[in-house]
Order: structure tokens, then C-alpha cells, then sequence
């Protein structure tokens, strides 16, 4: 049982970092989370003694599943790009972020 509660209380305290961090920059957003949860009782101990490394950790985490769904992301556009044989469109959108950006908007809306 005592792993189950802890499992949520990771969850929760996760959840509040992902929400915070699209309106909040993502120092900002785990300050906040952490400060919330050993308010409310969530992996309270262990963030009060483990703050620092606590809130190192979430932002390394966090910018790395973003990375995760960048890489992904982009996999996605030079595969479509190399189907259409538009293979200079690759080499461009590598060198040039604006490109790559409008690419995106194009193939895959964003």
C-alpha cells in the first residue's frame, strides 16, 4: 500500500511540473510544484530534504522527454519529406530553423 501512496505522490507532483511548465517557465514551474506539494502532505520529507536535487532532476527530466518529442517530431517531417523526394528541403530545414519551422507548419500543422 505504502508503494502505491508513493507512486501516486510521484504522479501528482509530475502532473503539477507538466501543467505549470505550459504557462510558467520550467524552473519556475517545479519551484512551484515542489513548494505545493510539501504543503499539501505530497512527497513532502522527501522533497524538504531533497529540494535541490529534487528540482535539478525535474528540469533535466522534463527537458529531455521535450527533446524526446522534438527528435520525434522531426523524424516524422524528414520522413514525409524524403517520400515526397524533397531531399534539399531535408538538407535545408538543418541548417536553417525558420525553414525547418515552416516545413513543420506544412507537413504536420504545427
Amino acid at each position: 500500500m505504502a508503494a502505491c501512496r508513493t507512486l501516486w505522490e510521484y504522479a501528482e507532483y509530475t502532473d503539477r511540473v507538466r501543467r505549470y511548465a505550459k504557462e510558467l517557465p520550467i524552473a519556475e514551474a517545479v519551484e512551484r510544484a515542489i513548494t505545493e506539494c510539501i504543503r499539501e502532505g505530497i512527497l513532502k520529507e522527501f522533497l524538504r530534504k531533497n529540494r535541490a536535487e529534487a528540482k535539478r532532476m525535474s528540469i533535466y527530466e522534463y527537458d529531455q522527454e521535450k527533446h524526446l518529442r522534438q527528435v520525434k517530431l522531426l523524424d516524422n517531417l524528414y520522413g514525409l519529406l524524403a517520400k515526397s523526394g524533397r531531399t534539399d528541403d531535408i538538407l535545408r530545414a538543418t541548417k536553417e530553423p525558420e525553414y525547418r519551422d515552416k516545413l513543420l507548419q506544412e507537413f504536420l500543422g504545427r
